[in-house]
């Protein structure tokens, strides 16, 4: 390989691209019941004014058991790996969609909403892979914002199509009017639809996706060979297999990963060796779960809550009932259609600042500036969501809570990615990235359990008292707690890999080929680039270039 190819690093567009699609269907599913949530819970029964706090209930029991469970799968990912785990989240998930949607209770949509939180932990496990795939310091805020793109991309879709076909057989009389099943499951029809790209999701990760966790690398992998076989039956003539491996360096796949022709021996000083607390408990670790918490906290609940508030009716204002700036009641009267509208406009705005704003503008001033004044905007943003209700005709409303909408995206959407990079760039080692993910995805998780819960209540409360700015004056007090933390951030320069991982590379040059290798040229070709496995992460020295120091190199 000349030094030019390895002076320039790229991305791993077709494993990311692959993650990105596997992302994809989980905020699809997740977004597109929101337009349809406040309505599906009045038809169980619900009082209009209890409507937000059982809506704040049903959010957060999905958080509550994908925080309980997401170190376990975190471990499970660790000892299994990352692909399997992956599979079996996206399957769960989309059983569980598909009996969400036939719900005949608000005990039954609420134990559904467990098991899907439960079963699925590929958030952190996703974020994990992202990690181990790109290492080099200039990629990251591009890979990092890929995911976050994604979950923009799913919510445009998502409630766009959720309160679409919500109530087919109403909606849509001449199609589904005479037919019972969504006359009996009038919210099935929605989650029918999501499972198409759940089947894909499953379908890509299990033929095209590579194994990113170091002891699982050299495995054989049917899935991946049954997706070669697929691969080739579609090419118009066979090609001759490369004397070289593929990388990423080369454009398109595993730069990070193990080559996919060399398969090292099992030798004893290979065992993992768990990661301590005290190591993923650093303080900076530790600071950065705390802002994260935070910043899951109230961006979740604002976006579950908004839906309520954008259905709850327009009330007449009077001299008793609006006492200005704090005594009044009264939202946007808007139906689910409307709302999944304005759900697709929001989306598509997080989609273009996440992808043409966000990484020029963390390249300039800097990943940590950035998710500094975010933060302290965020607070405003919730603190006058209430205000637009009080504007005088249905289209200054429409457009003064658009607006709102379109400024919290913009804060959001630097903040999630930003974070991301900051809590992976304060791993102190590769040994702990795993675990670190898997507490990240738990208290977040609760963090998204706690928010809708409580702004649930405090909107219901709220609604019942006459103050209906309850909800988002108790958001932007947490969201300004929550910027504290922000400022005791230090960038870090990302984990490096720990002594065992430098064994193991030292011996990467007995590694046994397998039969159909190419000849051993080919080998050093390989041992070569994976002299690179052994630096920083996501860091870099002063200078700016990368660590590639290895037993190898020695």
């Amino acid at each position: 390989m000349t030094k030019d190819s390895t002076s320039k690093p790229k991305l791993p567009v077709q494993q990311l691209a692959i993650l990105a699609v596997a992302r994809f269907a989980e905020p699809l599913a997740y977004t597109s019941v929101w337009p349809y949530l406040p309505e599906m819970i009045r038809d169980f029964g619900v009082k209009r004014d209890e409507v937000a706090k059982w809506a704040g209930v049903t959010s957060s029991v999905f958080s509550i058991f994908q925080s309980i469970t997401a170190v376990p799968w975190s471990k499970a990912s660790d000892r299994f790996g990352r692909k399997p785990v992956l599979i079996y989240g996206l399957i769960s998930t989309m059983i569980c969609f598909i009996i969400w949607g036939m719900s005949t209770s608000l005990t039954m949509a609420i134990t559904v909403r467990a098991i899907m939180g439960g079963g699925n932990g590929n958030v952190g496990i996703i974020r994990t892979m992202v990690a181990e795939m790109v290492t080099e310091k200039e990629l990251q805020p591009r890979a990092f914002s890929i995911m976050p793109l994604v979950w923009s991309l799913g919510s445009v879709v998502g409630p766009a199509f959720g309160g679409f076909f919500a109530q087919p057989a109403k909606q849509f009389p001449d199609i589904f009017g005479n037919m019972e099943l969504f006359k009996r499951f009038p919210y099935l029809l929605p989650n029918l639809l999501a499972t198409i790209f759940f089947l894909i999701s499953a379908a890509s990760a299990t033929f095209f996706l590579k194994e990113t966790l170091a002891d699982k690398r050299g495995h054989k992998d049917w899935g991946l060979l049954v997706g070669e076989r697929l691969t080739r039956l579609f090419r118009r003539q066979p090609q001759l297999i490369s004397q070289r491996r593929r990388s990423f360096v080369d454009g398109e796949a595993t730069a990070p990963l193990v080559p996919s022709r060399v398969t090292p021996k099992k030798t004893t000083s290979s065992k993992k060796v768990s990661a301590g607390m005290k190591e993923v408990f650093s303080y900076q670790t530790t600071i950065n779960l705390l802002s994260y918490t935070f910043l899951a906290f109230h961006s979740v609940a604002y976006d579950q809550n908004i839906t309520v508030f954008l259905d709850y009716p327009v009330i007449p204002r009077t001299p008793e009932n609006t006492k200005f700036p704090l005594y009044f009641t009264g939202g946007f009267g808007l139906s689910s259609g409307t709302i999944g509208t304005i759900f697709t406009i929001y989306g598509i705005t997080c989609g273009l600042i996440q992808f043409l704003i966000y990484p020029p503008m963390v390249n300039r001033y800097g990943v940590l500036n950035c998710f500094k004044v975010v933060s302290v905007l965020t607070p405003f943003i919730y603190f006058i969501t209430p205000y637009t209700s009080l504007l005088p005709t249905p289209a200054t409303r429409f457009a003064g809570i658009l607006t709102v909408m379109m400024i919290k995206a913009f804060a959001i959407i630097i903040a999630f990615p930003s974070t991301t990079i900051l809590l992976t760039n304060s791993a102190t080692s590769l040994s702990i990235l795993g675990t670190l993910n898997g507490f990240a995805t738990m208290f977040s998780g609760l963090g998204r359990a706690l928010g809708p819960a409580s702004t649930g209540l405090a909107f219901s409360w709220g609604v019942e008292h006459g103050y209906i700015v309850s909800a988002y004056f108790f958001l932007g007090i947490i969201s300004a707690i929550g910027a504290i933390p922000v400022f005791m951030i230090v960038e870090g320069d990302g984990p490096t890999a720990s002594a065992e991982n430098s064994d193991n590379e030292d011996n990467e040059e007995n590694a046994v080929m397998l039969e159909d290798e190419s000849p051993i040229d080919d080998y050093e070709d390989a041992t070569d680039d994976e002299a690179t496995t052994s630096s920083p992460l996501l860091g870099r020295n002063r200078g700016g270039s990368y660590k590639t120091t290895s037993a190898a190199n020695n």
